[in-house]
């Protein structure tokens, strides 16, 4: 890597973006020695130890190394703001997350192939790209998973023993029990179990940037720059050919001979896209933003899930949280009609509630005093957007979820909160819950009212700049953004429908499309010396 203070006037590559999906783009276009990479990340180095220990990764939020975004109010909600977590570290999400591998469901990816008219997002196209990713290290499953990959996975050791008597009582309720949550569940109706995470050892997170950065840094054709914000993109006509960001209180600008790929979340994606004359043409407009192409989808579509804080238990014998606090979860139906999963409740290994309903309930502030099964829906209708309330990069976005404005939501979310009741009173569970704190038996108006004071999000924010084929879309199959060239989006920006569970293994395959597409789209790796000499 070269030294983060030191940098070119051009790449051939620029990377904006050093979260989950840009590490993993920049480490697979930096394998050709003949190419090179610059990727921008706005915050800091993420070898600290809030990071790299998995079992406090909480710590995390609200910290430095959050962007901090906060919603804002939601009618849903009761005019509450949610926080918006989103990482600001090299790494991104995948430094400051709860660490969980969930891949998504089949319907997902076949749904986005459809979209994009475009088979390689197929599940079975992304299944083969998963296989290539990881380093499965749980049931053999050779169908399915992969060995010598970049990514390590396991499953969480010597679990807290609620665990085994969750998934009893799950199962009693209709909901079998596997070994492996990335398994054939995720081509079925659903299953619980404990799921797989990115942790080496007891506590050792694998993030992408420790996956895919760190054993190339030392590559004199990869550099990345820390504390470089990016803060809009240059056009030449319909050309994107160099972005300018700040860093250290100085502004630079760096152009790029190829392409430009904006990996920057599904809030700043967005905002650079406007900010750079890329979106609707009419708010462009009323912030007097010269318009480079109409593109009215930009900043639409916001999704994300939805996770209620939470169903909560005391413990008849104290226990303290394990590995990453969340040793169990569960996939199924609100509805048999429902064509796949939409519900994804969690296991915290805490009292975990809202600012509401926290001091409401006075739940304890001991974690290893009380349990929560936080109801969650992973297939939310609600969509919201993304506004820009000024002209400069310093100007912040405002972030209108619109989080249970679908009553379907609302409906999904109270069935998750009678399952997740039923399980966690179920006899099998005497030995673990000495009593239940929250909520009780409301009757229904009562539970709707608490559920709209506990609601949150699990950190998955997506679909800002979806991949399709309508007039909604902001990209092609090929991540291109229609109406200019030389500009891709690789994140959780481009999906078109969130994915079933957490949403760190799909940015992923993202990343490891992008690169494969730029590669191809470049000459190839490694072979595309002549090609990309020709370029320069």
């Amino acid at each position: 890597m070269r030294a983060s203070d030191a940098f070119d006037a051009a790449y051939d590559f620029v990377v904006c973006g050093g979260g989950t999906s840009g590490c993993v783009i920049a480490r697979r276009l930096a394998e050709d020695p003949a190419v090179r990479v610059l990727l921008l990340e706005a915050g800091g180095d993420e070898r600290v130890a809030e990071v790299a220990n998995a079992t406090i990764w909480m710590s995390n939020i609200g910290s430095s190394r959050d962007w901090q975004f906060r919603a804002q109010p939601s009618p849903g909600l009761g005019g509450r703001r949610p926080a918006l977590p989103m990482g600001k570290v090299l790494g991104g999400g995948s430094s400051i997350n709860g660490l969980i591998w969930a891949r998504g469901h089949k319907s997902d990816f076949d749904l986005w192939a459809e979209e994009a008219g475009d088979s390689a997002w197929s599940y079975a196209s992304v299944l083969e790209i998963y296989k290539r990713i990881e380093h499965w290290d749980g049931p053999a499953d050779p169908l399915r998973r992969g060995q010598g990959g970049p990514v390590y996975v396991t499953r969480p050791l010597d679990p807290i023993p609620l665990t085994a008597a969750l998934q009893e009582a799950s199962a009693a309720a209709g909901i079998p029990a596997v070994e492996d949550l990335n398994g054939a569940v995720m081509e079925g109706d659903g299953g619980c179990g404990i799921p797989n995470v990115t942790v080496k050892g007891r506590s050792e997170r694998v993030s992408m940037a420790s996956a895919y950065l760190r054993p190339v840094m030392g590559q004199p054709n990869l550099t990345v720059l820390l504390h470089a914000e990016v803060r809009r993109l240059r056009f030449a006509g319909k050309r994107a050919v160099a972005v300018e960001f700040a860093q250290a209180g100085r502004l630079h600008e760096v152009r790029a001979d190829c392409e430009i790929v904006l990996s920057l979340g599904a809030i700043n994606t967005p905002k650079i896209l406007m900010l750079s004359g890329v979106g609707d043409a009419e708010q462009l407009g009323r912030h007097g933003i010269a318009v480079i192409q109409h593109l009215p989808g930009v900043g639409q579509n916001f999704q994300d899930h939805i996770l209620v804080a939470g169903c909560v238990w005391e413990y008849r014998t104290p226990e303290a949280p394990r590995n990453n606090s969340a040793e169990f979860t569960l996939f199924c139906k609100s509805d048999p009609a429902q064509p796949t999963p939409d519900l994804q409740p969690m296991l915290e290994e805490c009292a975990f509630g809202s600012e509401l309903t926290r001091p409401q309930y006075c739940l304890p502030t001991d974690a290893a005093t009380a349990w929560t099964l936080a109801p969650g829906l992973v297939r939310p209708q609600s969509r919201g957007q993304i506004e820009l309330t000024g002209d400069g990069p310093e100007d912040p976005v405002a972030v209108q979820a619109n989080f249970l404005d679908d009553r379907r939501d609302v409906l999904a979310l109270l069935r998750a909160i009678e399952l997740c009741r039923e399980i966690g009173n179920s006899p099998l569970l005497r030995a673990f819950a000495r009593r239940e704190l929250m909520p009780g038996p409301l009757d229904a108006p009562d539970m709707e009212s608490w559920l709209r004071r506990a609601a949150g999000t699990y950190f998955h924010q997506s679909g800002t700049a979806k991949m399709g084929r309508d007039a909604a879309a902001v990209v092609d199959g090929a991540l291109r953004v229609y109406g200019v060239q030389g500009l891709r989006v690789a994140d959780g920006s481009i999906m078109p429908a969130i994915t079933t569970g957490n949403t760190m293994a799909p940015c992923v395959v993202i990343g490891e499309r992008a690169a494969s597409l730029l590669r191809s789209a470049h000459g190839g790796v490694p072979d595309n010396r002549a090609s990309i000499m020709q370029r320069r």
